[in-house]
């Protein structure tokens, strides 16, 4: 089985190479990138980098505060509008493509459905964004097939909730926020009755820091009533209007090839609709994958019972590898990380970087994205489970522009036009020694876990239990038939020699030998040899911010 490698692009700026970069700038001013960027010559390059999957992230139509009214897509009121470009989590149009992306506007689903071809001959699976618990404000399908009822279009709002309800209404109220509803309009934004704001916020009235730009979908939960999304159970009789409404949009993107979807804050919808779901999905499209973006462990069991392939383990290991690259805890932390979920490691997704966190290079965060490379051996290595990176990450990226509604936060913005320095300088060939350098170590690590048997396959064994002397220092063996690899990464921003000791439990459950064994490290492809005997030590010396991943035969 092949490790999944999966890159995160962010549609929008992985193309766009106009470098003004102006602060709110508009579509006209700075660019913005295409479906057509992604030649056959640029997606043979991201397969070279160790990719397995592309995640198109931003692809179906959200609102915007660029004019389309006259290709006949509704215009948005910029009140409801987060940044220039807008959010891809605020959709307009499930059925739609974002007409940003398109070459011909009216041609933007032939556009994309080429896409779909391209990266497959690449030899690359797709994933795109399915955004199941909340739409744009003014959510309006231009490109539904016929026969379907829009979203609220046969809605009660005169109802806060009712079961065959789209959303959730808060009847006699209007939308009344606590910020300007004109933004340089001549009339306001106006929404009467008001919707429920996609945050759990059941008043008429969100907050800036609301996610006031979205309406709440209702899958049959009736939170006025103080019901949970966890005690809704599979309806025995009536399907909710919406379950069935997004049944359908799954079942039409799934129809044009993909292979798998990222499912945007899946734990605001019942584990229930997902078991629903998938399990259709699935009968008419049995390899297609769901990733879901659970932040709580608790219910990780639950939601992977539900269907869901694979997991962000961000509440774990993403934040427990952040503190150690930042030295603010020893690699011990690691275990404990992997052991709270090790009866559904395989289903875990390890990232260092997406689109909601900030960059590894930024101030705010390591500031120099190679302290992250022993963090990137260790979560690509370790176990079996998929691994993410986000475009831009592998050359260093530091997310440290103010590129509009998007302020100076170390996160690359989601929400503006812009274009990535990193990403314009790579596709010109101009990085520096050291961005080249990051660049060829992701693409070393990432083949490695691509290619080896070991870790596509293979069992773990974590050494750091009798090696707790070595607080920034972390080492493991993963071994699949003959095949054995010794792999030891150094936080520590100087190099050091490293006295490993491998109990005799390790070689009980690998079955291994005492011996001198040949070893090459498959990050440089220099040679040693290595003494492995019952509760001995294995010496290595390893630089700084670096490791070593020896590979040898038992």
């Amino acid at each position: 089985m092949m490790k999944i490698v999966i890159y995160q692009v962010f549609t929008r700026l992985y193309g766009n190479r106009n470098t003004t970069r102006t602060k709110n700038g508009s579509i006209e001013e700075n660019g913005c990138g295409k479906l057509a960027d992604f030649t056959p010559t640029v997606l043979k390059q991201i397969r070279e980098k160790g990719v397995t999957h592309v995640w198109y992230t931003g692809v179906i139509r959200h609102a915007t505060q660029t004019d389309y009214s006259s290709y006949g897509i509704p215009r948005q009121h910029p009140a409801v509008v987060k940044g220039r470009a807008g959010s891809p989590y605020a959709i307009t149009d499930y059925y739609d493509i974002d007409p940003d992306l398109a070459v011909n506007v009216d041609k933007r689903m032939e556009e994309f459905e080429k896409l779909v071809a391209r990266t497959h001959r690449a030899g690359l699976k797709m994933i795109i964004d399915f955004v199941p618990n909340h739409v744009a404000r003014q959510y309006k399908s231009v490109a539904k097939p016929k026969g379907v009822a829009d979203l609220g279009e046969d809605d009660d709002p005169s109802m806060g909730f009712s079961l065959q309800n789209n959303f959730y209404y808060c009847p006699g109220q209007s939308f009344a926020p606590h910020f300007d509803l004109y933004h340089g309009e001549k009339e306001p934004y106006c929404e009467t009755p008001a919707k429920a704001t996609g945050n759990d916020c059941f008043g008429n009235a969100p907050g800036q820091n609301d996610w006031y730009e979205t309406v709440k979908l209702n899958y049959g939960v009736d939170y006025y009533a103080g019901q949970t999304p966890s005690s809704l159970q599979l309806p025995s009789t009536t399907i909710p209007s919406t379950w069935q409404k997004m049944l359908d949009i799954l079942l039409f993107w799934a129809s044009k090839g993909i292979d798998g979807f990222r499912c945007d804050m899946a734990e605001m919808v019942p584990a229930a609709f997902w078991a629903w779901a998938t399990t259709k999905v699935k009968e008419a499209y049995p390899e297609i994958l769901f990733v879901g973006e659970v932040y709580n462990p608790g219910e990780y069991r639950h939601y992977l019972a539900s269907g869901f392939d694979y997991l962000y383990d961000k509440v774990g290991m993403y934040d427990v590898m952040r503190d150690v690259i930042c030295h603010r805890r020893g690699t011990d932390a690691l275990t404990w990380a992997w052991q709270m979920n090790d009866d559904i490691a395989s289903h875990m997704l390890y990232f260092l970087e997406n689109h909601d966190e900030q960059r590894i290079a930024s101030d705010f965060f390591a500031a120099n994205a190679q302290k992250a490379v022993p963090a990137l051996i260790a979560n690509v290595l370790m176990q079996q489970n998929p691994f993410m990176l986000y475009a831009g990450q592998e050359y260093g990226e530091a997310g440290m522009d103010v590129e509009g509604f998007s302020g100076h936060d170390g996160r690359t913005t989601i929400f503006d036009y812009w274009s990535l320095d990193t990403l314009c300088r790579a596709a010109a060939k101009k990085l520096t020694n050291e961005e080249q350098a990051l660049a060829d170590t992701y693409s070393r690590v990432l083949n490695i876990a691509i290619s080896e048997k070991a870790v596509g396959e293979g069992k773990s064994f974590d050494l750091t239990y009798v090696n707790a002397q070595h607080f920034r220092q972390y080492a493991f063996l993963r071994k699949a038939g003959h095949e054995v690899l010794f792999v030891v990464v150094n936080f520590d921003d100087r190099p050091v020699n490293c006295d490993v000791l491998i109990p005799a439990h390790a070689f009980d459950y690998f079955q291994m030998n005492e011996d001198n064994y040949t070893a090459v490290d498959l990050l440089t492809d220099e040679q040693h040899v290595l003494t492995f005997k019952r509760d001995g030590k294995v010496l290595v010396s390893i630089a700084k911010r670096s490791g070593v991943i020896l590979k040898f035969k038992v």
